[in-house]
């Protein structure tokens, strides 16, 4: 059983891989306003990618990090994309909590695995994107926005979620995205781009209340932690632009492992 169980996480880490590749892929094509279809070329000489040009991790190994073609480097976030990403689908799918071995596939459980990993897709893609363009696509956002309305639609007429829990969704999105935009208007921009106040409605409506707290609170203090480490290195000046997107997702991703653990650890020294 031990063995099957690892032989799964190894499928789940190689399906994760592939889709850290798309996502390098998805985060080049939108910054260049090119369509998302048709195949994949180097950036640097835009030959054609053959076929064993695209095995995550293992082509970018075996060329040596550098394109067959042109020979020019490869950038290191394609392999760090592509493990990120395997190791994220790994991540969810155990605290999802669905195991794959039971073949239980009606299960509803089944179903927010395969939501959730579609979201991590998107959540990376907004990391990512955030961290190297210092801007969080709409489209990215929106699509995210869309996907969490509509399994949470279908959660609550498959009885999977109540309507309280409902609400909790909705209250949460909305309460994170007004707390977000009052630090977007009062700052005039300058502590919190419009984009994050997006992210912080789709956050809050994916985790619902109160998990969406320790998540905030963990994305704010990882943000401040990496900042203050950046400044002592002097890789940054303390009025330096640093992109808050991807410690929003990053604190989404603990949020959903362990807020509920971090809340109970919180109220117990209340006591």
């Amino acid at each position: 059983m031990l063995n099957e169980e690892f032989l799964i996480l190894i499928l789940i880490f190689i399906l994760g891989a592939v889709a850290g590749s798309f996502i390098n892929c998805l985060c080049w094509r939108i910054n260049q306003k090119e369509t998302i279809m048709g195949g994949s070329y180097c950036p640097k000489c835009r030959h054609k990618l053959g076929f064993f040009d695209l095995f995550p991790l293992l082509s970018f190994l075996s060329l040596r990090g550098r394109c067959r073609y042109c020979k020019e480097k490869i950038s290191f976030q394609y392999p760090l994309m592509e493990m990120l990403t395997g190791l994220a689908f790994v991540f969810v799918y155990h605290y999802t909590g669905f195991d794959i071995l039971t073949f239980d596939f009606q299960n509803i459980a089944f179903y927010e695995l395969i939501f959730r990993w579609f979201l991590s897709v998107l959540l990376l893609t907004a990391f990512i994107y955030d961290l190297k363009y210092f801007i969080i696509p709409d489209r990215i956002t929106f699509s995210a926005i869309v996907l969490t309305f509509l399994w949470i639609v279908v959660g609550f007429f498959l009885k999977h979620y109540t309507e309280m829990q409902v609400l909790s969704f909705l209250f949460s999105g909305l309460a994170s995205a007004f707390f977000f935009f009052c630090l977007w208007f009062f700052s005039s921009g300058r502590a919190m781009g419009f984009g994050d106040v997006k992210l912080a409605f789709l956050l809050g409506l994916f985790l619902g209340y109160p998990v969406i707290i320790p998540a905030l609170f963990v994305s704010f203090f990882i943000g401040a932690l990496i900042g203050i480490i950046l400044v002592l290195l002097r890789k940054k000046k303390m009025k330096s632009e640093v992109p808050f997107g991807p410690f929003l997702v990053m604190g989404t991703f603990i949020g959903l492992a362990w807020g509920e653990d971090i809340i109970l650890w919180y109220l117990s020294f209340l006591k």
